[in-house]
């Protein structure tokens, strides 16, 4: 433990703990005071402006283990909370198996916001605006969280329970993300609207589908900034389910998806305008998706990979 401050920073206590297990810790023991350090990339600014009130720093650089990205026995992909979104957008098995999450993580244009941000900050932050947060989720992939009553799996969707909040309880930390393989037939896809590509997006969606003998087996909506919370698009999850996608489906669950929405009027984009262009960016995800199912199923088990879903440019 040491005493740190910086310029325009409130004097706080800094921690460098060994394990995960003393960071909890001392998060339990501190509560509300305490935070969590990965990159800095957000909670550094919000000391900075006063809009988080912070006594207590934990950081995570000296936690062994955490910076970890592995294929999983099962053929899916884990990394670890120290991992950040340049070494992911790096990994090969990312992107060429798991497209739509690669272009997630690839159209963020701040090299230092890459180079020094995790993940799992990303995720924490629990902005609905998250780019990353609506990738994962279509990917069905599952939060590993550690603390005093051990360890549990989240799912992504039910990690935001509220606006600005996590299902995080006291003394719990993120060490890692489990994202599971995926079949044969699967193709995503991702998309968001932003006015320059610096800024926060007005709406941000990630559609993935299963196609096999024809049908849509499986079906996932994921929607950001257009609700107090990232949320799975369920109605127009169903109407994909079990059927053909022909354009007229494609553009009836994306209007469905619409109407789940719950956007607001804000300085970037008005709530009409959202709703709008869920419905528009939500059908082009779909058919984006539905084509690179098809080229999964044609090429499983080639040299491009499992998925088919090989970024294209």
């Amino acid at each position: 433990m040491s005493h740190m401050s910086a310029s325009k920073l409130p004097p706080f206590e800094y921690y460098e703990p060994a394990t995960v297990e003393q960071a909890s810790k001392l998060l339990d023991n501190h509560g509300d005071e305490a935070r969590v350090l990965a990159g800095g990339i957000d909670l550094i600014p919000r000391m900075r402006a006063g809009t988080v009130k912070v006594t207590q720093v934990v950081s995570l650089q000296r936690v062994n283990g955490l910076d970890y990205m592995r294929r999983s026995t099962a053929g899916g992909i884990d990394f670890g909370a120290m991992t950040t979104l340049h070494a992911l957008e790096r990994w090969e098995d990312l992107r060429v198996g798991f497209g739509a999450l690669y272009d997630a993580i690839h159209q963020i244009t701040s090299v230092q916001a890459k180079c020094m941000g995790t993940a799992v900050g990303n995720l924490c932050v629990a902005t609905p605006a998250s780019d990353v947060a609506p990738a994962l989720a279509a990917y069905d992939a599952g939060i590993l969280v550690a603390g005093p009553k051990g360890e549990r799996r989240v799912p992504l969707p039910e990690f935001y329970p509220a606006y600005g909040c996590t299902a995080l309880g006291p003394g719990e930390i993120v060490t890692g993300v489990e994202v599971p393989a995926i079949p044969k037939g699967h193709g995503a896809a991702f998309l968001n609207l932003v006015r320059t590509h610096a800024d926060i997006a007005k709406v941000t969606v990630t559609a993935a589908v299963v196609i096999a003998d024809g049908l849509c087996k499986q079906a996932r909506i994921a929607l950001g900034a257009v609700a107090p919370t990232m949320f799975s698009a369920e109605m127009a999850e169903a109407l994909l389910e079990g059927e053909e996608m022909t354009h007229e489906l494609i553009r009836a669950a994306a209007a469905a998806a619409a109407r789940e929405t719950r956007p607001i009027d804000d300085l970037r984009s008005t709530a009409e305008y959202r709703r709008a262009t869920t419905e528009v960016l939500v059908a082009r995800a779909l058919h984006k998706a539905a084509g690179r199912a098809r080229v999964s199923a044609a090429n499983w088990g080639a040299d491009r990979g499992p998925s088919g879903e090989g970024v294209t440019r």
